[in-house]
């Protein structure tokens, strides 16, 4: 998680409802984190890869704005969240989040956040036997993100109630949404769905004319 990214969270914390989740839910985050591929060697392991991970966005919704002042809130703050978050025995420095975060499967760490996001955030029509419910799916190029001249571009699936993202892939450099749109279905249970997109995913190539030209000038 980079300071730029780091700025685009709070950003986005201005408009939204900042209040730390519950207990229960901070640990089943920290559970569900921990079953990431961890890249990290085994010899210097102190905690489960999902206790960093989970820190970062609780620290974020905090007010921290940087992998300092993350790790300044883990040495800071009470004990029970700590504890909920598995972090009894030592908080980490920035570096070693640094280190952590710049080594992650970046699709990996989105499908275990959006299926932790999915699991407490629901349209108030989610009641079985109701009626369809919408998913919307739209890319994104996100703020505050360009680095060397690119920006990152996220494809994303929102509920249409609460607009909480629950999936999410990165678009890759010289492509387009249309590669990573199955891909992103995938990931999410679509009985009971109606998915609304741009009408580019109506394609059948999964390539456009754009593309191929970027490939063969």
């Amino acid at each position: 998680m980079s300071s730029s990214l780091i700025g685009v969270l709070q950003r986005h914390r201005a408009d939204t409802d900042s209040t730390c989740p519950e207990p229960s839910r901070l640990t089943c985050l920290a559970d569900g984190l921990g079953r990431l591929p961890d890249p990290r060697r085994v010899r210097g392991r102190r905690y489960r890869v999902g206790s960093p991970l989970a820190l970062c966005p609780v620290a974020v919704l905090g007010g921290a704005t940087s992998l300092a002042a993350i790790a300044s809130f883990a040495a800071d703050t009470v004990s029970g969240l700590r504890e909920q978050l598995a972090l009894t025995s030592s908080t980490p420095h920035a570096s070693t989040l640094g280190r952590l975060l710049a080594r992650l499967d970046n699709d990996a760490l989105d499908d275990a956040v959006g299926a932790w996001l999915a699991r407490y955030a629901a349209d108030p029509v989610d009641e079985p036997g109701g009626t369809l419910v919408g998913r919307a799916v739209d890319g994104k190029t996100v703020r505050g993100s360009r680095t060397d001249g690119a920006a990152v571009h996220l494809l994303a699936a929102a509920l249409h109630a609460c607009q909480t993202v629950i999936a999410q892939r990165q678009i890759t450099a010289k492509s387009n949404e249309i590669p990573a749109f199955a891909p992103l279905l995938d990931r999410i249970n679509l009985r009971g769905i109606v998915v609304s997109a741009d009408a580019l995913h109506t394609q059948h190539t999964q390539h456009t004319h754009a593309e191929h030209n970027l490939r063969h000038p």
